[in-house]
């Protein structure tokens, strides 16, 4: 049985205090994100992608912008973003930890 336990996974830095771990499966992703150093001053830079996302925040507020909507989510809130829509969030708490989920697997998250 495959099983990721916090404590034994590092996460990366794949930005200046924004920190990944990851687990797949065959056509599934799921990623936890933790925004250190919130909160945001301005959205980071609005980006899209093939995949279907699901985000679960975890912890912290944010806003997050999907095409011309903006919402304040907090811990708790889901989003749904729908494939190629742009999006970016916006941290609001000092800290903001997301479990984001994306079909199918983003081959991307490996090439660093």
């Amino acid at each position: 049985m495959p099983v990721f336990k916090n404590d034994t996974q590092e996460a990366k830095e794949i930005a200046p205090g924004v920190f990944r771990k990851i687990a797949t499966l065959e056509n599934m992703l799921v990623a936890t994100i933790e925004f250190t150093g919130g909160p945001m001053e301005e959205p980071d830079e609005p980006h899209s992608h093939p995949h279907e996302q699901v985000s679960y925040v975890a912890e912290g507020s944010l806003y997050v912008f999907i095409g011309d909507e903006k919402q304040m989510l907090t811990e708790g809130d889901l989003f749904l973003i729908p494939s190629n829509a742009p999006h970016c969030i916006q941290t609001l708490s000092e800290r903001v930890k997301l479990v984001d989920t994306f079909t199918p697997v983003r081959e991307d998250f490996f090439q660093d």
